[in-house]
């Protein structure tokens, strides 16, 4: 380090703008490296420095992912995989609070303590850390950056009424699968965001969201972590968590972490609570409104100057105390208890020889537990490595494919494909270290290719189990208030905006019964909203199709080709019936007179083709007396009468009468007239 390199600790809240400036810092030196606090940011980053100084001069390194130019010049890496040694001009960390994490902690303090730039070093993180840094780095300088845009809090909200651009914040994988399943059947869908996720899965999820496919995105506390989201409101659903030991609640500062991801850049911003988690106390919401915490107090420490002499001195370096009042020494981590349980086994104790065999133990020890099964299991894994290490200096091909076959499938649920990922991390992990594999561009490939399948399976079944496209394309089309595009095809069938949302039967709408009770709502509104036109257009063909398009059933149903219209109904008269349309009506009372009427016509024209001779009998002003009634049992007998019932109206019927009734059609038969 140049004595005139300057330290500074960029400290603020959230949507400060932090990160930016670390770019635009590190990009005005000729080398820089910068640490984040997570694989999906470090991506972020890296694809943003590629965007401004293309692939050939920048590195990506993190536990599973290396890509190294020869022409390196700026390291984009995790906190944990920053290269050492590199002499960079420029060096930045991110969220430099996590020195107080429990778990990772250590490592942020160590780069607190221990990393430089030539020319500039900045810590970016929270104004907790204030205190701290000025204590343990004196030479470094303070700059202060306050938020672009308000925040505000919004109280306590059900998940029914969350507004859109929501992010839903959950603990556990449980937890935010139930909102998700949740917010599917109520709005339409969701995006997933968990920490879990491999970068290309949240990519694609966070992809949904930002495209507005969706609406709402439901997501651990990995959002807090500087992923940039255009989220209006954040609503927590847990207060508490889960920290790898015991539950234990968020503290205030950690609450603002998450909440500041509201709003973005000069948009205003809210946060508050919704399903079972209890109103935010009123002192915590206004600290985290003004960004107002206790100072960081104790920082996570352990002895970066190890002794590889034995595992016994290794142990005991890793065990040193811290000194200070700031520094605490970190809790047993899963690195060292594997050191701890391998160095007991007697088999591979006889192994080790000497330091080069004690440093390769501790790297083999640090492969972390991306797999979660257990901690017996986890070492079993690791013994089996390092044999392979340090018999023969390289896992073997034959068995590592073997590993890798059995992860290489994209069938399965989402529980599935998650272990699966989480299972293949570890190969990825093996492959990027230098040495461990015979063949490392191959086995980096073909980690990271069999990555990508299981990322791409996992994206598709969140989606497909969290997001129902049909009813969130409508729902976004019906709430920007443009016109809807509806096709009915010659088979009836209706899409609207490509979606299949039923059939039109005649002037009836028969809705897709797949859908769920929340979603059949969206849809009739989206279907009838888009089929307006549809139903002024069909009732003009309607109204002018020829009547040999129309027909009638014997039980009184109006046809028009294989699709009931109407039916006849009783009218005043029997030889004027009714006529009962069948529209829908949503179609409005324009289309359903204009079909009314149409099958008026339709019915008054057969009526008055089928029953001619009777209307003209009806009409005749000439009968007059007995013939005048005699004509009238004969229409309302509707041209049919049994002549026992009228015998003696027969036999008063003179040859005149009778012959003026002929002239109508009438025939006196045996038994019927």
């Amino acid at each position: 380090m140049t004595a005139q390199s300057r330290i500074t600790a960029v400290l603020g809240p959230t949507n400060t703008g932090k990160t930016h400036y670390a770019i635009e810092r590190m990009l005005a030196h000729r080398t820089g490296v910068i640490g984040l606090p997570l694989r999906l940011l470090a991506r972020e980053v890296y694809d943003r420095i590629v965007a401004l100084r293309g692939p050939s001069v920048v590195a990506l390194v993190t536990g599973e992912e290396r890509i190294v130019p020869e022409r390196t010049q700026y390291w984009v890496a995790t906190v944990e995989a920053m290269p050492e040694g590199t002499g960079a001009d420029f060096l930045a960390i991110d969220e430099i609070q996590l020195c107080a994490d429990p778990e990772r902690g250590h490592v942020f303090t160590d780069r607190l303590l221990n990393a430089r730039g030539q020319h500039e070093t900045l810590f970016l993180g929270a104004e907790t850390m204030r205190n701290a840094i000025a204590a343990l780095v004196p030479k470094a300088h303070f700059l202060r950056r306050e938020r672009f845009s308000e925040l505000i809090h919004a109280g306590s909200k059900k998940i029914s009424r969350m507004p859109p651009r929501s992010a839903i914040v959950g603990f556990s994988v449980e937890n935010v699968y139930a909102i998700a399943e949740l917010i599917r059947r109520q709005k339409g869908g969701c995006a997933v965001v968990m920490g879990a996720l491999s970068p290309r899965t949240r990519n694609a999820q966070v992809a949904l969201y930002q495209n507005g496919d969706v609406d709402y995105l439901v997501a651990t506390d990995a959002i807090g972590m500087g992923l940039n989201l255009d989220i209006k409101h954040v609503a927590f659903s847990a207060l508490s968590k889960f920290d790898g030991r015991r539950m234990r609640p968020l503290w205030p500062n950690e609450l603002a972490q998450i909440a500041g991801r509201a709003g973005r850049h000069t948009q205003n911003g809210s946060f508050g609570v919704t399903g079972e988690a209890r109103p935010l106390p009123e002192e915590v919401a206004e600290a985290i409104v003004e960004n107002r915490f206790d100072p960081v107090a104790r920082l996570q420490w352990r002895n970066s100057r190890l002794d590889f002499g034995t595992p016994e001195r290794l142990i005991a370096a890793l065990e040193t105390h811290a000194e200070g009042e700031l520094l605490t020494r970190v809790r047993e981590s899963d690195d060292l208890h594997a050191l701890k349980s391998l160095s007991g086994l007697p088999e591979l104790r006889a192994r080790i020889r000497d330091s080069r065999d004690v440093k390769l133990l501790w790297d083999v020890c640090r492969i972390p537990d991306f797999r979660g099964i257990s901690a017996a299991e986890h070492a079993g894994l690791l013994e089996r490595i390092f044999g392979f290490l340090h018999h023969g200096g390289r896992v073997p091909d034959d068995w590592l494919a073997r590993q890798v076959r059995r992860i290489d499938r994209t069938d399965g649920d989402i529980d599935t494909l998650s272990k699966r990922l989480a299972y293949i991390r570890t190969w990825t992990y093996v492959a990027q270290r230098t040495g461990w594999v015979a063949d490392e561009p191959h086995w980096r490939a073909q980690t990271r290719a069999v990555e990508d399948r299981l990322s791409d399976a996992l994206h598709g079944a969140l989606t497909q189990r969290f997001v129902d496209r049909r009813t969130s394309v409508l729902l976004r089309r019906l709430k920007q208030k443009e016109s809807l595009v509806a096709e009915v095809n010659d088979k009836g069938e209706v899409t609207v905006e490509g979606q299949f949302v039923g059939r039109l039967e005649g002037f009836r709408f028969r809705q897709d019964a797949s859908a769920s009770p929340d979603e059949a709502k969206t849809l009739r509104q989206a279907a009838l909203v888009a089929l307006a036109p549809e139903f002024h257009l069909r009732a003009d063909r309607f109204y002018n199709a020829p009547d040999t398009e129309l027909d009638f059933t014997e039980q009184g149903g109006l046809m028009w080709g294989e699709h009931a219209v109407g039916k006849l109904v009783a009218g005043a008269d029997p030889l004027k019936p009714g006529i009962d349309a069948f529209v829908d009506e949503e179609a409005g009372p324009d289309v359903i007179e204009k079909v009314r009427r149409r099958l008026q016509h339709f019915i008054d024209r057969r009526v008055a083709t089928l029953f001619e001779p009777l209307l003209n009998l009806q009409r005749d002003e000439t009968l007059t007396g007995l013939t005048r009634g005699f004509a009238f049992r004969m229409v309302e007998a509707m041209g049919v009468l049994s002549r026992d019932g009228v015998a003696q109206e027969v036999k008063e019927l003179d040859q005149e009468a009778r012959s003026a009734l002929r002239k109508h059609g009438i025939r006196f038969g045996q038994f019927t007239i």
